[in-house]
């Protein structure tokens, strides 16, 4: 895990990907190494990362699963590549059916099929198995979208999981090294508050943007 006490800003996300991009240098020019970003944020990225380091970027795009009529309560996810991943506990306390569980796993499917559509248009999901995926978002808060990503990762059989994040919490950075193989914060300002405030630009980051900066590093490699 790399912890920078003396906490700086970012201009923008790419400056925060080029910065990251230094924390990971070891994995640069790796034939067994691919850059995942979550969109629509991690994408900006995840593409100067994966330039820096000379290796392929794609996209791992998730959607939680909210307990029906606790939304912001996650009782799993879907993930890219037809992952569900179900927070049994959840499941267990509130008694929830699978009739009610597959009917906001299809909802969030279709959400879930037209971001892979927009993004990644007919090129087929990236075989995983065995390789070093760095899974990489503009920052971590809670964590629960990492969280999930991670897990479902876990189901194509990579040989290493390496989250890398520009900024993070430190309570969130420090619980993911139990949850992954590798854990890359570039800063853990205290106090945390949001990821946005250690950004100079922090617009969102439109699907449009998402498919220029993907084709973009389709054309680099």
């Amino acid at each position: 895990m790399t912890r920078d006490a003396a906490a700086t800003r970012f201009r923008d996300r790419a400056h925060a990907g080029g910065v990251l991009a230094a924390a990971l240098a070891r994995y640069a020019h790796r034939r067994d190494v691919i850059v995942l970003a979550l969109p629509r944020g991690g994408v900006p990225v995840g593409c100067e990362v994966a330039r820096a380091l000379g290796v392929p970027l794609d996209v791992f795009v998730v959607r939680k699963l909210g307990v029906p009529g606790h939304e912001e309560l996650a009782m799993g996810a879907i993930a890219s590549g037809g992952v569900r991943v179900l927070n049994d506990d959840v499941v267990r306390q509130l008694g929830l059916t699978d009739r009610a569980i597959d009917f906001v796993a299809q909802k969030e499917e279709q959400e879930l099929q037209r971001r892979e559509q927009l993004y990644r248009g007919d090129r087929p999901f990236p075989e995983l198995k065995n390789k070093t995926v760095i899974l990489i978002d503009d920052g971590l808060a809670t964590g629960s979208s990492m969280r999930a990503a991670a897990q479902a990762l876990r189901r194509h059989e990579p040989a290493r999981i390496v989250v890398a994040v520009p900024t993070a919490a430190p309570e969130t950075c420090e619980a993911f090294t139990a949850e992954v193989d590798e854990i890359i914060c570039a800063i853990t300002p205290e106090p945390f508050y949001a990821v946005g405030l250690w950004y100079d630009e922090f617009s969102q980051t439109s699907d449009e943007e998402v498919r220029d900066l993907l084709a973009r590093s389709a054309h680099q490699r």
